[in-house]
């Protein structure tokens, strides 16, 4: 598996570009970041982008309502083994 340098939860509220970020990203169920965002603490612009490009794919469109994608997303995250 390869590791990835992140900047842990706990140091998130004392960081100037990631504190404002926290609430828009932490899994609310947990009370952490998921690995998947934390991956980008490194660069908080990513990490943005990455939030927004995740809701506008989950949000719901012509060819898919949002349940269905959200059905999708579990899944894909059952088969995976993933919690989210």
């Amino acid at each position: 598996m390869a590791w990835i340098q992140i900047v842990p939860d706990d140091d998130w509220e004392g960081d100037v570009n990631l504190a404002p970020l926290h609430e828009m990203v932490v899994d609310k169920s947990y009370g952490r970041i998921d690995h998947i965002m934390s991956i980008h603490s490194l660069n908080p612009r990513g990490l943005a982008a990455h939030d927004t490009v995740y809701r506008s794919a989950m949000a719901g469109t012509r060819s898919l309502r949002k349940v269905e994608r959200e059905l999708v997303a579990l899944i894909v995250s059952v088969e995976n083994d993933c919690h989210y």
